[in-house]
């Protein structure tokens, strides 16, 4: 069986606002105004619409910073916590000769260091990422582009995703959609046995 995997919030959940406030100057106004306009951004870098470089120049004006670029790559990369128990059921599903592809909505700050500094990545073993490809998920053609370049059946594929657009996507393409909740991972669990069970019989 083919599993795709969405990153945000299913396999690292993430806190933007908590690791680039720190990069706020003291008594800087409107801080969560700021915040929110690097974010309102985020789209575009995750589309590879505009250059690292150029992002993170503009996001430290915007912030009024003084920190340095790789100060801002730090506090960028440093939202991320493992979800354990999701990356308990990747690596369950590796082991028993699954094909596991992640699917993410990521920027050129996040990817490829993600993948080094949490080896589990290992266990995958194809990505589909937002900004090489140009487009976002729920756009359609992200959905097309993974099937084609991995010759997907969507009818025996399984996609976990958190946002309920891209789940949405998902089964209007015919994945077997899980719309993942981090605070209810066992519901996750109890419908993955059941997709694999009729999947096995069929």
């Amino acid at each position: 069986m083919t599993f795709l995997f969405d990153i945000g919030r299913v396999l690292l959940d993430f806190d933007f606002e908590s690791s680039l406030s720190k990069l706020l100057p003291p008594g800087v106004q409107n801080p969560g105004e700021k915040l929110g306009v690097l974010l309102e951004r985020k789209d575009e870098f995750e589309t590879g619409k505009i250059g690292a470089d150029a992002y993170i120049d503009w996001a430290l004006d915007i912030l009024e910073s003084e920190a340095t670029p790789e100060q801002f790559r730090d506090s960028w990369r440093g939202i991320f916590t493992p979800n354990e128990p999701m990356w308990a059921v990747a690596r369950s599903l590796a082991a028993d000769g699954h094909r596991l592809i992640l699917f993410s909505n990521i920027n050129a700050i996040h990817h490829p260091w993600i993948l080094s500094h949490y080896p589990d990545f290992q266990v995958f073993s194809g990505a589909i990422f937002s900004h090489e490809t140009g487009f976002i998920k729920p756009q359609p053609e992200i959905y097309h582009h993974a099937i084609q370049k991995y010759d997907l059946d969507p009818s025996r594929t399984i996609y976990m995703d958190d946002m309920p657009a891209n789940a949405e996507a998902g089964r209007k393409f015919g994945f077997r959609t899980w719309q993942y909740d981090l605070n209810d991972h066992a519901a996750f669990e109890v419908w993955l046995k059941q997709e694999m069970a009729m999947l096995s019989d069929a």
